[in-house]
């Protein structure tokens, strides 16, 4: 299972780092057509489709390394015990969150199914709003994750870079 996961986690960085090369690319070639005066309305829709996918995708990425910022001054002070009770205390509100966003991402994309890009007429603007819902999926599988190695004993590490597994 672990192997899997690990196989999972390298296909979604490989996507986000694919879909934030494909966003910086769309929108320089559309501002070079642009220039050149034929300007490519579709390219920034494109754009931001890719922006809200690498979004959620990346931060889930950073959950999972513990790259998301966070305050240690004070939960460092209090003792092992209290730390791993305000551990358990963000990884619930974290979760309640996230099944909060996918609920209601997914009410959102299923609103905005006849809403068409500004651009490009023949693809629906639920394409975006269901990276909320995969994100959201995404992230909340990490933090089961974290409360799963937590519970059984795993170190904790805040030291960004590791990854969670």
């Amino acid at each position: 299972m672990e192997r899997l996961y690990l196989r999972f986690y390298a296909l979604e960085a490989f996507i986000a780092g694919t879909l934030l090369v494909f966003m910086v690319l769309l929108i320089f070639l559309g501002g070079v057509a642009r220039v050149l005066g034929y300007p490519l309305n579709w390219s920034t829709d494109f754009a931001t489709a890719f922006f809200a996918w690498a979004c959620f995708l990346c931060a889930d990425i950073a959950w999972r390394r513990n790259n998301l910022m966070a305050i240690e001054f004070l939960p460092a002070r209090l003792p092992a015990a209290a730390q791993k009770a305000l551990r358990y205390i963000n990884y619930a509100i974290i979760s309640v969150f996230l099944v909060y966003l996918i609920v209601m991402g997914a009410w959102l994309a299923w609103t905005s199914r006849a809403r068409s890009f500004q651009g490009i007429p023949e693809i629906s603007y639920s394409w975006v709003t269901a990276s909320a819902v995969v994100g959201g999926v995404l992230l909340l599988v990490t933090t089961v994750v974290k409360i799963v190695n937590e519970a059984k004993g795993a170190p904790v590490s805040s030291v960004a870079g590791q990854d969670v597994i």
